[in-house]
């Protein structure tokens, strides 16, 4: 819950202080390392607004209203089992006037220029943080979006943007969190996600190579239908990612334990499934997937 009076000192910070967001970043108490002390790690991703998706299930308006949005960020960081969050310079920045980034992890994400629905989309240029600025802002990493269609050629400038991205943050000793989604056109030229494995090894082994060196790269995949072969393909850390909700969240939930079970997975980035579940109950989300999560590593308190 986000009070009148921390909304309205956040929105006179914005207008008369904008100084205070700088400020924010260099006070924030930042974590240690990235994994916690289960050597998991589980991060709510908040960064769909500016690629312009905005929409989720049935209403195409859902996370437009960004006081709605930031409440329901924090009930997800008061979860002591979500250990931080991926987002675009707005609402990192937000979340740093509202207090509410202190000992979390920190993922800033890069690439947003792909719009959804945009002629170009497949040509996701980098538009929000750039890895200068992550490390300059005492982010713990970046997080790319790689959809690879080999139909268009948008992919290439995606490519090697991401490619650069990767070399820039291990320089600094940073996350590269690389994204990579395959792709076809359906025959209404719509974008529709490869979910077989074969094409998603392939992605994987292609996110894995990008950069000088792969020292500080890790995947963010999803749920495959048969993890053992997908993410037997590099030795390189892996988050499942949330994905497009489902209808029903028990489903998504399974979908999820399957792939944490695999050793190279490390823990969950989902935002949508979680911030925005059927019945409203952000706490109650949370908490099932924290819970999948300790299941899937064999984590007893």
């Amino acid at each position: 819950m986000i009070t009148d009076g921390q909304w309205r000192e956040l929105l006179w910070r914005r207008a008369e202080d904008p100084g205070s967001i700088r400020r924010a970043y260099q006070s924030r108490k930042r974590r240690h390392s990235l994994l916690n002390g289960k050597s998991t790690l589980f991060l709510v991703a908040a960064d769909h607004p500016a690629r312009g998706a905005l929409g989720v299930g049935g209403d195409p308006m859902a996370m437009a209203d960004r006081r709605s949005l930031l409440a329901r960020l924090l009930t997800a960081l008061a979860n002591p089992d979500v250990d931080g969050v991926l987002g675009t310079p707005d609402v990192i920045e937000d979340l740093l006037l509202l207090d509410g980034l202190n000992d979390r992890v920190v993922i800033g994400s890069m690439n947003r220029g792909g719009l959804a629905g945009a002629d170009w989309e497949i040509d996701d240029r980098f538009t929000a943080y750039d890895a200068s600025s992550i490390a300059t802002f005492g982010l713990d990493g970046g997080k790319m979006l790689l959809r690879l269609v080999d139909s268009d050629p948008g992919t290439i400038p995606t490519l090697e943007g991401c490619a650069r991205a990767v070399t820039e943050l291990a320089e600094h000793g940073l996350m590269a969190m690389v994204e990579p989604l395959p792709y076809k056109r359906d025959h209404n030229d719509k974008l529709v996600l490869q979910k077989d494995a074969a094409a998603l090894s392939r992605a994987s082994a292609v996110a894995a190579g990008l950069g000088a060196t792969s020292a500080y790269t890790w995947l963010k995949l999803p749920a495959p239908e048969e993890p053992e072969i997908v993410l037997d393909t590099t030795a390189l850390p892996a988050l499942v990612l949330g994905g497009v909700p489902s209808a029903n969240p028990a489903d998504d939930l399974a979908s999820w334990g399957r792939s944490l079970q695999h050793p190279t997975v490390r823990g969950l980035v989902v935002g949508r499934a979680l911030l925005y579940p059927p019945d409203g109950d952000v706490a109650a989300a949370v908490a099932a997937a924290a819970e999948i999560l300790r299941t899937a590593k064999g984590i007893t308190e």
